[in-house]
């Protein structure tokens, strides 16, 4: 039997709640006339009001009015955010609020539209970001999960020293399944909510549907190959080939990454060497998520021939670390983050060592991090 958060989520999935947040009574009942045959609308005329919706129920998109007597719309963003930050917000702009709207993009709002809005553009907006919100609450949801199954872990590994190194297996294997399934999630949800208008698809809908299960089944293969490389590593050396690392670092942002526009590449169109793209996948797997858990906002992956040699760089404007910090994380063992298992650039050092890379870190508090992998070429 569903409990209340699940039976939310659910009827969530089904029939996404739409927030107004608008003092002018005309273009707010309007708005959610029109929204009322596909969502659930519920509406406030002042942003006091509306905070309290939002803590009353599960909501996917907030339509915000930039200009409000009693707050305006940037600081009520800021405090939606508080409130829930994987919830669409659109900010609704009239005449004169056009550059306040595009401001509002860089303190969180997800998208911004005229108003009055033109009907069907909002109703396709509306649609995309309530889509949008609850694939970020799946995300939201995974993460918390594997973040308690990774304290579990380590708690085991602290109580039972003589079996460390099992332990520590397992927690290799969370480590690595984290992107893939939280991405596979994701997708299963919105598979989920296409299969429901199977009966009246359009090729669009069609090629949606496709679409999805395509990464779904790339993660799950990624996952199954993770799971059987643990069990056997005793048994079998990884099988190398020729291979791009500029193609597998795009395949790693789509897949594990869910696109995300943050990690970008730039350098050399191609990089062959001879490898294994399962191992070299889990490498780039954790340098990215690394970055983008330090705050980075922009993460580049560049590639350069150095001499004989392919560098391959992981570039980042996050948090940084001052040298010892450096150090002890290339080391292994170490971690700043409240829920890591510090063996990220362990797991990634010996990886590489394994492709005959060289892994060197520069970092700087405030700076960010660049984290350079230096290849043999292919002959």
């Amino acid at each position: 039997m569903l409990n209340s958060a699940s039976s939310r989520l659910v009827e969530e999935l089904i029939r996404p709640t739409v927030l107004i947040i608008d003092d002018e009574y005309g273009p707010r009942e309007s708005i959610a006339y029109t929204l009322s045959s596909d969502f659930e609308v519920v509406t406030a005329d002042r942003a006091s009001e509306g905070f309290k919706r939002l803590k009353e129920r599960m909501v996917s998109v907030v339509l915000l009015d930039i200009r409000m007597p009693e707050m305006d719309g940037i600081k009520a963003l800021e405090e939606i955010r508080r409130l829930d930050k994987d919830v669409s917000v659109v900010m609704l702009t009239g005449y004169g609020t056009l550059q306040t709207a595009q401001q509002s993009m860089l303190h969180g709002a997800n998208q911004y539209l005229r108003k009055p809005p033109d009907i069907p553009e909002l109703i396709l907006a509306v649609k995309n970001q309530a889509q949008a919100a609850q694939v970020r609450r799946h995300h939201t949801r995974v993460g918390l999960e594997i973040e308690s199954m990774n304290a579990a872990l380590k708690q085991e590994i602290q109580a039972n020293e003589p079996q460390i190194w099992q332990a520590r297996a397992a927690v290799e294997l969370v480590h690595d399944l984290v992107n893939p399934l939280t991405v596979m999630i994701g997708y299963s949800a919105l598979l989920v909510q296409e299969s429901k208008k199977i009966a009246r698809l359009s090729p669009e809908h069609a090629t949606k549907l496709r679409s999805f299960a395509d990464v779904v089944s790339r993660s799950a293969e990624y996952c199954h190959q993770l799971a059987d490389n643990w069990r056997q590593t005793a048994k079998k050396t990884s099988e190398y080939s020729e291979l791009d690392l500029v193609k597998l670092v795009g395949e790693v942002r789509e897949v594990i990454f869910f696109n995300n526009a943050a990690i970008v590449s730039r350098g050399l169109p191609e990089a062959m060497i001879k490898g294994s793209t399962f191992e070299l996948t889990r490498v780039l797997q954790n340098m990215l998520k690394n970055a983008l858990e330090s705050g980075a906002t922009a993460v580049t992956v560049e590639f350069a021939r150095v001499a004989e040699s392919l560098r391959m760089s992981v570039v980042d404007n996050g948090s940084g670390m001052d040298e010892e910090t450096a150090r002890r994380a290339l080391k292994g063992g170490f971690t700043t983050k409240a829920n890591g298992t510090g063996l990220g650039l362990g797991i990634c050092r010996h990886w590489l060592g394994a492709h005959g890379a060289t892994l060197t870190v520069e970092s700087e508090v405030g700076r960010g991090t660049a984290i350079h992998m230096v290849f043999p070429v292919l002959r």
